[in-house]
Formats: structure tokens, C-alpha cells, sequence
């Protein structure tokens, strides 16, 4: 099913986000729709930094390209600010489709951007973003979508937030994602904008961590929950780490570790066997 099919059932599909090709794997295992690949995960598990616009689209597009090569998943791309002007924002959009995106994310902070539920955003002027919709949507060569995402709530409110989303529409956005609402009212009036809506889930963040089923009914269309992954795997590494450290061994943490067999299986190794034993039949 196309990103497009996805999105357009508004029934709040589940997007977890993935930093790398191993966490989309384990995402396509599981059977989620859809893949979000995090620019924050990648600023922390990459560059080991803070998401505050530290990356670069080659950064980005490298990890598109690898998860695009491990799943068969939709990819939905967080690209920042676009990397620059308008015709920065072509450009990247050709990068990232090109790499394997199904979706790129455009958003209207002013750069260095930084994560959507830190404090002291600020926003470009609307007359700065809606070119860059325009440059992303004319530089597409397939069904790529583009999510414009706005900060405006943050900094002036809900009401001048969802001007911005309808202007954007109004530009060639395909989906709007209105960032770090509030509350469940505040959210259920940016799911009744025209477009198919994004909600993204930071646990810790400011926006409520409704359940999906209440999200569908207001009829968000995805759901992000960009760090899911990155964060449990800081949790568990943090303290089977800590545990080796004290202790000298695994032996206090052995439950908290995936098995020899479960390592494989999450990268697919059995594929990989079955490859190597179909060219050895051809040689033989």
C-alpha cells in the first residue's frame, strides 16, 4: 500500500522512527505500515549530539539510502528546514527521493533548527516557507509527499498555527503536521484541517501521549513516535552497561539482552544463508 493509501484512511497509523537500518528492520518485523526516519535520532545516535540542526542532508540521505536497502516500508524523512532557501529545498528534495523517500518533512523553523518540544523556538516568515513547499513539490518525480510542519503554536498560538497549515496546503503541502500541541483540544482541531494530519508522540515532550485509538477518531492520519526505539535502546544500554561495569559481568542483566538467535533473525541473517547458498548452486 502506497504512503498516500496509508495516510488518507486518517485512522492514525502508528510511525515509529527509526535512526538506523536495524531499527526499521525490527519496525518492518513487527508489522508497523510505515517507517519515520528521525533527524533527531540520526543528530543523537550518529553525531552522539543534541537536535538542534547539527546534521547535514548528506547525513540524512545516507541513512535513507541504507534503511531504504534493509525494508521494503514507506519512508517517511524528516528534512529539517530543507538545507537552505528554495532551491536548497529542490535539491534536497531530489536527494532524499532519490535515496528512497516516500515522504519528505519540511518545517518552518529558523535555522539552526532545533527539537519540535525544546523551548526557544522561533519561526521564518510564511512568505520564506511556502516557496520551499512550492520548490519541493515541483522537484518531486514521483508520488512523494510533502509534510509541512509549523512551530507557529509554540510562538504565537494554535490560531496563527493552523493559518500557517492552511496556507500551506494552499502551497502543495499533502500533509500538515502542527507541532508540540498542548492538549487534546488543541489537537482535535488541528486533525479537522483538510489534509491528512501528523501527531507526534515525544514521551517526556509536551504534546499529551493520547492513545491511537483517540487520535484515529479525531482522524490524524499518522502518528510519529520518532524516538521510541532510540530511547529504549539508551535505557537498556545505559543499564546492561552499567550493570558490566559494577559487576564484571552479564550475569545480573542476561534477561535484559536479545538472544544469539534474536540478534540474527532482527538482521535477517537467514536471507542472507539462502543468497549465498542460491550463487553456490549456480557455481556448483
Amino acid at each position: 500500500m502506497s504512503l498516500r493509501e496509508i495516510v488518507s484512511r486518517r485512522q492514525a497509523v502508528l510511525a515509529p522512527g527509526a535512526a538506523n537500518a536495524l531499527f526499521a528492520r525490527i519496525i518492518e518485523d513487527l508489522g508497523f505500515e510505515c517507517v519515520y526516519v528521525t533527524g533527531a535520532g540520526i543528530a543523537n545516535m550518529a553525531l552522539g549530539a543534541p537536535d538542534i540542526g547539527l546534521t547535514s542532508l548528506d547525513d540524512i540521505a545516507q541513512t535513507v539510502s541504507r534503511i531504504a536497502d534493509a525494508v521494503a516500508l514507506p519512508l517517511i524523512v524528516d528534512a529539517d528546514t530543507g538545507f537552505g532557501n528554495e532551491v536548497n529545498t529542490w535539491r534536497t528534495m531530489k536527494v532524499l527521493e532519490r535515496a528512497g523517500a516516500a515522504a519528505i518533512q519540511l518545517e518552518d523553523q529558523e535555522f539552526p533548527k532545533r527539537c519540535g518540544h525544546f523551548n526557544g523556538k522561533s519561526v521564518v516568515a510564511l512568505d520564506a516557507m511556502l516557496p520551499k513547499i512550492r520548490a519541493a513539490a515541483d522537484a518531486r518525480t514521483r508520488d512523494t509527499l510533502i509534510i509541512a510542519r509549523t512551530d507557529a503554536l509554540a510562538v504565537e498560538g494554535i490560531d496563527a498555527a493552523l493559518d500557517r497549515a492552511e496556507a500551506f496546503i494552499e502551497a502543495g503541502a499533502d500533509l500538515c503536521f502542527v507541532e508540540a500541541p498542548r492538549d487534546a483540544e488543541q489537537m482535535r482541531r488541528i486533525a479537522q484541517l483538510r489534509v491528512p494530519q501528523v501527531a507526534n508522540i515525544v514521551h517526556g515532550g509536551k504534546t499529551p501521549p493520547l492513545p491511537q485509538a483517540e487520535l484515529a477518531d479525531m482522524g490524524f492520519g499518522i502518528v510519529l513516535y520518532a524516538n521510541a526505539a532510540l530511547q529504549a535502546a539508551v535505557r537498556a544500554s545505559v543499564e546492561v552497561l552499567g550493570s558490566l561495569k559494577a559487576t564484571g559481568s552479564l550475569d545480573a542483566v542476561h534477561d535484559k539482552l536479545a538472544s544469539f538467535e534474536e540478534r540474527q533473525a532482527a538482521v535477517a541473517k537467514d536471507r542472507w544463508d539462502a543468497l549465498e547458498q542460491q550463487f553456490a548452486a549456480r557455481e556448483a
